[in-house]
């Protein structure tokens, strides 16, 4: 089995879960690419996609929510996951998995996204899997990495992950008027 897996990160912790499940699914050839260098098409014998990408506004980032990023340290980047989905050759059938990072439970999730997307191209995407990071910037909470590479050699099997919920970021203390007012 060959395991095709397609990145984008701005902050480094997609890229983080990415390489971790490629660690996982070692067995299996595994490669990782980021976003704006993969090519259209996958290399062949490819048996499973899977797309990694930050939840951005909700959903998939765009190029307005990449400026976004941008402008809080980010890199530069060009395309995202979004426009890979759009311009690639994908063959009908394929398996895929889509994978988030994401803020908290109720921040969206690229995942969804990617599904939906892969969906209309006519490609199997029936799983997916969000793990979560501590802020915008993260950095990822304690055990993702772990619950990736996990992920990893599921996919790997030939398995479908089991779905399970992304753990919650603690936040730092409140402070200033809002705390007092909350108590």
């Amino acid at each position: 089995m060959h395991i095709a897996l397609i990145a984008e990160t701005h902050f480094g912790n997609t890229a983080e879960i990415a390489d971790a499940l490629a660690a996982g699914a070692k067995q299996a050839g595994a490669t990782v690419t980021r976003v704006d260098a993969a090519a259209t098409h996958l290399p062949p014998g490819t048996d499973l996609l899977v797309l990694a990408a930050p939840t951005h506004s909700g959903g998939l980032s765009t190029p307005r929510s990449r400026a976004q990023a941008v402008s809080q340290g980010a890199p530069e980047s060009g395309r995202g996951v979004r426009e890979w989905i759009a311009g690639a050759q994908l063959p009908d059938g394929l398996p895929a998995h889509a994978v988030a990072t994401v803020t908290g439970p109720h921040s969206g999730s690229a995942s969804r996204a990617i599904v939906e997307l892969l969906n209309r191209r006519g490609l199997t995407a029936t799983s997916r899997g969000d793990f979560t990071v501590a802020g915008t910037r993260g950095p990822l909470v304690e055990g993702e990495i772990t619950r990736a590479r996990e992920v990893g050699r599921v996919l790997a099997g030939g398995g479908v992950p089991t779905p399970v919920p992304a753990p919650v970021a603690r936040r730092s203390p409140r402070r200033g008027w809002l705390a007092r007012l909350l108590g």
